[in-house]
Order: C-alpha cells, then structure tokens, then sequence
C-alpha cells in the first residue's frame, strides 16, 4: 500500500518561508515521477512542482518558479518543497502526488503534472498573510 504523509505548513507572513515534508512509503523514486499539488479554496488543484523519475530534474509552474525548490531525499524516501517568498496567493492546501507525468509542454511554458493512480496525500495546509 502506497502511503504520502506531508507535514510542514502553517501560518506565515507574506515573503516568509515553509519547508513542506512528503515521506512516502510502499513506493520508490525509480517507480515514477513525484511532485507538489495545491488546491486553494473555491479552485481546482493544480501541480506546481515535480520531479522526473527518468531524469532527476524539476519542473515548475510559473507562478512559483524562482522561488519554490522541489528536492528529493532517496534514503529517506521523502520529497520536499522549499517555499521563499510566499505571497498570499499561495494559501492552499498542498499536497504531494506519486506516480505522475512530469514534465513540460514542447515549447517549454506549461507544466504537465497527471496523475497516473490516487497516490495522494491528505495534505498540510500553508496561509500567507498580508
């Protein structure tokens, strides 16, 4: 059974920072690509970040490049999300996904995040105030 547990998210004021934490279990990065989502109230969820099983790299969604990381820890198993300078924009619940298609559109400017099974987290919710 594949199990995504996040912790991490709280309460922080615009240009503050959160480290989220993703500890996955019962799946590997060499099984497939893992990556970020967020749902903000009222709004669909959507994939901000991900990272490619097939070449290690990091894709994101424009609104948070240059100031989200997504990184991964192979012996821990647990994939995390760097977030600087949040807006409060960013409030939302975020989510990690595993078993996705990660990358980008051929011209390079859209995200693909999809999940390819429900493996997916319950989520730790991030608010950004002004």
């Amino acid at each position: 059974e594949v199990q995504l547990v996040e912790s991490g998210g709280g309460l922080v004021q615009a240009g503050g920072s959160l480290r989220l934490s993703c500890v996955v279990s019962g799946f590997t990065f060499d099984d497939g690509a893992i990556g970020w989502f967020r749902q903000a109230p009222g709004k669909e969820r959507e994939g901000i970040a991900c990272i490619s099983e097939s070449d290690g790299n990091a894709y994101y969604t424009d609104s948070v490049k240059g100031r989200f990381a997504i990184s991964r820890d192979n012996a821990k198993n647990t994939v995390y999300l760097q977030m600087d300078n949040l807006k409060p924009e960013d409030t939302a619940v975020y989510s990690c996904g595993a078993d996705i298609v990660c990358g980008k559109t051929p011209d390079g400017h859209v995200l693909i995040m999809t999940l390819l099974s429900d493996h997916f987290g319950q989520g730790t919710q991030v608010t950004v105030s002004s």
